[in-house]
């Protein structure tokens, strides 16, 4: 869980800094504690209630500027996170990429099944974002976007289609059930357009929480992953 060595946990032990239902543990060598799903509530380490057990799924509302990757120059996603669960095992992985450049709802895993399914092109779930454009839209979009027509530069594979609902003439919302290379941006290029801003609010029926500020993340539920299905 990334917390340390062996070492590092038996001198936290001595210095009374683990505790298990409000007992302390002195000798981590001597004490076995079954892995539930209420161990969480039962332990603290170091005054803090016990970090999740793998399974875990995070909402984090990505901020601009940041990068959904572990190893590339810059601020990561990774780096919003507390510092020792980059040390977790299994990994905690981003389901999916949001580009440095877009901002918004981002999940976040240790668990490579439910990874898999939300990120397979299998799955089709339903990705919403929102659009700012450098030009006001002509009324053209919303129908060439649904037609299930629209081949992008470079593809040689029509776009499944997608749903446009405009808010202004230079805002709109944008629902695709595909994760192609820079979709979103690509597709008002093709309409002659340019993306000025771009957001992810929904996967599915999961919405990104008003009160998540840019950069703050929060634990899901399993019914909130639930609504990433429905």
């Amino acid at each position: 869980m990334g917390y340390g060595a062996r070492k590092d946990i038996a001198r936290l032990a001595r210095s009374g800094g683990i505790v298990f239902d409000q007992a302390e543990i002195l000798d981590a060598s001597s004490v076995r504690i079954p892995v539930n799903a209420d161990l969480p509530r039962r332990m603290t380490v170091a005054g803090k209630p016990l970090d999740p057990l793998a399974g875990l799924v995070v909402m984090m509302n990505k901020p601009l500027g940041v990068t959904c990757s572990h190893k590339e120059a810059g601020e990561l996603v990774y780096d919003r996170l507390p510092a020792r669960w980059r040390r977790r095992k299994p990994a905690i992985s981003t389901i999916g990429r949001l580009d440095k450049q877009t901002s918004g709802l981002l999940l976040l895993t240790d668990d490579g099944d439910l990874l898999h399914r939300i990120s397979s092109p299998r799955s089709r779930l339903r990705k919403t974002y929102r659009v700012t454009l450098a030009r006001p839209l002509d009324d053209t979009e919303t129908a060439v976007f649904a037609s299930g027509r629209l081949t992008l530069r470079g593809d040689d594979k029509p776009l499944a289609p997608a749903v446009l609902d405009i808010i202004s003439e230079t805002e709109a919302l944008i629902t695709v059930t595909e994760g192609r290379y820079h979709q979103v941006r690509r597709m008002f290029a093709a309409a002659g357009n340019f993306v000025e801003a771009l957001r992810r609010e929904r996967l599915g029926d999961l919405c990104l929480h008003d009160t998540l500020a840019p950069g703050r993340w929060k634990l899901l539920s399993k019914e909130e992953i639930a609504l990433v299905f429905r």
